[in-house]
């Protein structure tokens, strides 16, 4: 078991660490990311193997190097992981993998204290937590009373249509991972129904290059709809994630996808809908949402009853020297994305930089490892 004193730690390295990562270099600070994947970039390669990225290339670059897929092209997700093990690469950011976080507490003095899962462990003077926004699926309670007979996956979890078992398909949520697994789904030839509320969708074909520069203003804009503002707020309280960006209602049609009302029930171990059918599946697949994994923060007055941080633009309310980037709407609409999150990096990166840090332990140095 080893211990080692850092300045800043920085949980998670994808895009949202390896930004912060870059910055604390860039204003000289002393940091080392902690990811639990055995490669940089491996939270993009485990996303299922059609993912291809709604946010152009040129929006959804790290930056100093650009994503260089094609300017009118959509990364796929192996791309995006490639991309952001490059990028950790090009720029020197260090990165401690195979190095899951099983806790976080803070000592008397002030300072983070790291528990490993191997056993190491690491003391810190600030903590930025970029461990991602869509870790855990969000599951209906009912769930639970389906039919043991039929296949249960979440988008979280689905990586390819051969987790779907023989026959009809539900796909339970129309955001654009539900549609994109629906489509799926169809082309495998499975008879499919998606349930749940259109959230409306990007009028232009994104693949298409005027559809592709006008999907990216379109998603530029929403980094200006921000909590600072009356309609900011609003949309972040009633935030039901974005719209559909490459996916169409055309498109499900013509695959042949029945559409029906949302799924509020499970009845003789079936899935029901709003109004009142049931829909008999051989697999449901649950596009219900995710939150983030943040359990093993034991630090009282973090985190809320449901688990979410509470923060200010990502600076933990009630605990100096702590802070988050990454979350869903942490200052404007585009936060959680890859467009998006370089802003609240920028700003939690300058906030931190002005927290004064606790005592040093006599005897030990920053980046020392001391047993």
């Amino acid at each position: 078991m080893t211990e080692t004193v850092l300045d800043t730690a920085v949980i998670g390295a994808g895009a949202a660490g390896l930004h912060v990562g870059r910055l604390l270099m860039d204003r000289g600070m002393s940091a080392e990311l902690f990811d639990a994947h055995p490669r940089v970039g491996d939270s993009w390669r485990e996303r299922y193997r059609s993912l291809r990225i709604f946010s152009p290339s040129r929006v959804s670059s790290l930056p100093g190097l650009p994503l260089d897929v094609g300017f009118f092209r959509f990364p796929t997700a192996q791309q995006m992981g490639d991309y952001l093990e490059r990028y950790a690469t090009r720029f020197g950011i260090v990165v401690r993998t195979d190095a899951a976080v099983a806790g976080l507490t803070r000592d008397d003095s002030g300072r983070f204290r790291l528990d490993l899962a191997n056993g190491d462990a690491v003391l810190a003077h600030r903590v930025v937590v970029a461990a991602g926004a869509h870790r855990t699926p969000k599951l209906p309670e009912f769930a639970r009373d389906l039919d043991p007979g039929i296949t249960q996956v979440t988008s979280i979890d689905y990586r390819g249509p051969e987790q779907l078992a023989p026959g009809d398909v539900l796909v339970v949520g129309a955001g654009n991972s539900g549609t994109d697994i629906a489509l799926e789904a169809a082309r495998n030839g499975h008879r499919v129904t998606i349930a749940g509320r259109h959230p409306g969708q990007v009028p232009v074909d994104v693949d298409t290059p005027i559809g592709n520069i006008l999907s990216g203003i379109f998603l530029s804009r929403l980094r200006h709809l921000t909590i600072d503002t009356e309609k900011g707020r609003a949309a972040k309280e009633t935030h039901r994630g974005i719209m559909l960006i490459r996916n169409k209602l055309a498109d499900l049609d013509r695959a042949g996808i029945t559409r029906v009302a949302r799924i509020e029930s499970v009845v003789d171990g079936l899935p029901v809908t709003a109004d009142g059918a049931a829909i008999d599946a051989a697999t449901v697949v649950w596009a219900t949402g995710s939150r983030p994994d943040l359990g093993w923060i034991r630090i009282d007055g973090v985190l809320d009853a449901e688990g979410e941080p509470l923060h200010d633009r990502g600076m933990a309310r009630r605990c100096a020297g702590l802070a988050f980037v990454g979350l869903d709407f942490q200052h404007s609409a585009a936060s959680g994305a890859l467009f998006g999150m370089g802003a609240d990096a920028e700003y939690v990166v300058d906030a931190l930089c002005s927290v004064e840090r606790p005592a040093e332990r006599p005897g030990t140095r920053v980046g020392e490892a001391v047993i």
